[in-house]
């Protein structure tokens, strides 16, 4: 038995140098950033513009949809020249990084389309703060200095015309998000100013089609497109409903138009309209207007825009026509209506569209922020002479991220699917173990030890951890978007596993079969044995244990608040999670009060099982919770009530004295049901074992001398027909 008091002493010194020694984070996480510098006329006077324009003298405001800045340059003796333009990621495009916030990126492009500087200004990730030196974040981003805006610019190796960039260890995720930031954004500015084009488009021609349709038939075809737009995503009162509710769709052709507005409004229409004018309608209701509260005659509808590829459309007043009336009878309710006028001949309604809503958000400090919601729009193919033509559209960062490692994917799948079946198949496997006296489950267990700790833990980087924990609770609560958590394969695997196991088995067949560090500890042990330490291994008294089990709760309960009031404050205090410094980092990236902390859990846990787990992991204890509401827990016998040879041989201390397993603390490993079913070692089956042997053994007796009994009768018989010559039934 190992000493107790000393051990935790110990293990509570290291977490405390260990919090004391966590460097300070990178200066841009979670910066506050001016409402100048966001939204401002005069970007350049609230940020150095020319640390991504260099060799400016002059920059201008803002100006253009999506908004950049021009960068001047004046030599003596000679005019102002353009050389480029200075642009904020937030004005042209919105993609979350795994935190769900977008990393605010600025960015320099000469007239050539040359990338000259980039600068992260802000991000909130949490692998960034303590994890990963923000050295490495320069690194990554001064990649992109000297290439081309329109370059096809992949993160890995790159292929099919595109170039390769290093990822940035450990954060590959937000490396992808950053990479899709910085080349969309200088593609879309590019495009607006002229620097990159593409070929002409040939125009729509519609097809003959004249049919008459109800609501739900243009719906079904995708002729009306929705948009939803909750009060929960605007911080607003979800009491009071939707924050916008509307519908829309393009009305030039004829059956949308005539089945809309009647022939004779429809014909008015068409008549109003020139060659490269497009009419689109709006219907909706809301706790706002989708034409905005701050419209005035001769400005423009600041709340609604049409956007295709790199082109935004505004509308004007003269763009907009009363609607007063919609013909079918199936139609929604709606409280207001419009048509808007797209005047443009860069306008091409063949191709997909955007109808995109700008909203005053309000976070839980009441702060306002501008949000973008967006909706796509495509003519239904019948109505287009030769269908939809050929669209290549982009991919999602996250789809691309499951393409590109199909087969590590389908190991991993095999992996969960295995340990579901081992266990699944658990009372065939331990009454073989029994039956044969050979190890069926603590070979399997190994082996899946092994792979956990390698493939899933080294090489995948898999490890699950609080912080997404404290991130799905934060989701929740503000903005949910799947995409966050579809941007890494194997955690959003790994979780959706966990959440059905725990329900059904409980926590311990993640936390005692495929934790990467919870393998760690157990591989630790058994190297512990096997170098000559099994005779002083041991586990704490079960009275310590059962005080020191709660500690892992404080603390999840603890991070859990933290993060309410400071996210930045959680992340550091997650670090009491041997995780991201074992398998994300590496213990070589950081400095000695973790490598410290990382050696003690190690090497305690050559003496002792799993102590990490037991006493420290607020992950466990999260997953404890819901373990209470599984459905399949481990079996037990009446006598176990007063035996207690499964509770001293228990690794996880889970079984109390009065038999019962604490199935929030059993890791599952099963070692109880093997002598559950061992005759040889379960006390009340070894008694009924004996007892039955005591009876085939007087049995045998019995059956003995009934047999020389029987002998002697049948000689006696034999005489008695002999003497009188009759046979004897």
């Amino acid at each position: 038995m190992i000493p107790n008091t000393s051990i935790i002493r110990s293990l509570l010194a290291l977490l405390f140098t260990l919090l004391c020694g966590v460097p300070a984070g990178a200066a841009v996480y979670d910066a506050e950033l001016s409402q100048g510098l966001m939204h401002g006329p005069d970007l350049c006077a609230n940020v150095a513009c020319a640390d991504v324009m260099p060799e400016a003298t002059r920059f201008s405001q803002r100006m253009g949809s999506p908004q950049y800045v021009q960068a001047f340059r004046t030599k003596p003796g000679s005019a102002e020249q353009l050389i480029g333009y200075v642009f904020l990621s937030t004005d042209v495009v919105d993609i979350p990084a795994y935190s769900g916030k977008p990393v605010v990126t600025l960015i320099g492009m000469d007239v050539h389309g040359i990338i000259t500087g980039v600068r992260v200004l802000k991000h909130s990730e949490p692998i960034l703060l303590a994890g990963i030196p923000e050295s490495a974040l320069l690194d990554f981003i001064h990649q992109y200095v000297g290439r081309r805006g329109d370059a096809k610019l992949e993160i890995g190796r790159g292929g099919d015309g595109s170039a390769g960039l290093d990822a940035i260890s450990g954060a590959t995720v937000t490396a992808i998000a950053e990479n899709q930031v910085i080349s969309r954004s200088a593609y879309e500015i590019g495009r607006q100013v002229g620097i990159f084009t593409t070929a002409a488009r040939p125009p729509a021609r519609f097809t003959p089609i004249d049919e008459r349709l109800d609501w739900r038939k243009l719906a079904d075809e995708g002729a009306v497109t929705h948009l939803l737009i909750p009060a929960s995503e605007v911080g607003v009162d979800p009491a009071a409903g939707p924050y916008l509710d509307l519908y829309f769709g393009y009305l030039n052709t004829p059956s949308i138009g005539n089945s809309l507005l009647g022939e004779g409004a429809y014909k008015r229409l068409m008549q109003s309209l020139g060659p490269d004018e497009h009419a689109i309608f709006i219907i909706g209701e809301g706790q706002t207007s989708f034409k905005g509260s701050g419209f005035v005659r001769g400005g423009i509808y600041d709340r609604i825009q049409v956007r295709q590829e790199a082109q935004t459309f505004t509308f004007r007043d003269t763009d907009y026509l009363n609607l007063y009336h919609l013909q079918p009878a199936d139609v929604p309710a709606f409280t207001e209506s419009a048509i808007f006028i797209v005047r443009s001949s860069g306008f091409n309604p063949a191709w997909p569209w955007t109808l995109g809503v700008l909203a005053n958000k309000r976070d839980a400090a009441g702060v306002k922020t501008f949000a973008r919601f967006d909706q796509q729009y495509w003519l239904p193919a019948r109505y287009l002479e030769g269908g939809h033509p050929e669209v290549v559209v982009a991919r999602p960062a996250w789809q691309a991220i499951w393409l590109g490692r199909v087969p590590q994917i389908v190991l991993f799948i095999a992996l969960l699917a295995v340990t579901a079946v081992l266990y699944a198949m658990r009372d065939r496997l331990v009454r073989a173990s029994t039956r044969r006296h050979k190890p069926w489950i603590s070979r399997p267990r190994l082996v899946l030890w092994m792979f956990s700790v390698g493939f899933v833990g080294f090489y995948l980087k898999a490890q699950p951890s609080v912080t997404q924990v404290m991130t799905w609770v934060h989701s929740l609560l503000h903005q949910w978007k799947w995409e966050l958590f579809l941007s890494d394969p194997f955690i959003f695997l790994f979780w959706w596993f966990m959440i059905i196991t725990v329900l059904v088995w409980g926590r311990g067949l993640f936390c005692g079969w495929l934790c990467p560090f919870g393998s760690l500890q157990h591989l630790a042990l058994k190297l512990g044995s096997v170098i000559g330490l099994k005779r002083w291994q041991g586990l704490l008294p079960k009275r310590l244990h059962d005080r020191l089990k709660w500690v892992k709760y404080v603390i999840f309960f603890g991070l859990l608040a933290v993060s309410l009031w400071s996210m930045e404050t959680a992340e550091r205090l997650a670090e009491i999670e041997p995780f991201k410094t074992t398998f994300l980092v590496g213990v070589w990236n950081r400095s000695w009060p973790f490598w410290i902390f990382i050696g003690g859990i190690v090497g305690v846990s050559m003496f002792s099982e799993r102590p990490y787990c037991k006493y420290l992991c607020p992950l466990g204890a999260g997953l404890a919770l819901p373990s209470r509401l599984r459905m399949f827990g481990l079996k037990r016998k009446s006598e176990c009530e007063t035996c207690h040879a499964c509770a001293a041989g228990c690794g996880s201390h889970a079984i109390d004295a009065k038999g019962r397993i604490d199935q929030t603390e059993c890791m599952l490993c099963l070692d109880c049901m093997v002598m559950y079913y061992d005759d040889h070692a379960c006390p009340p089956l070894v008694k009924e074992r004996k007892q039955r042997t005591a009876k085939g053994q007087a049995l045998t007796r019995i059956g003995a001398d009934g047999y020389f009994v029987s002998l002697e009768s049948l000689r006696g018989s034999l005489r008695d027909v002999s003497a009188s010559g009759k046979e004897q039934p």
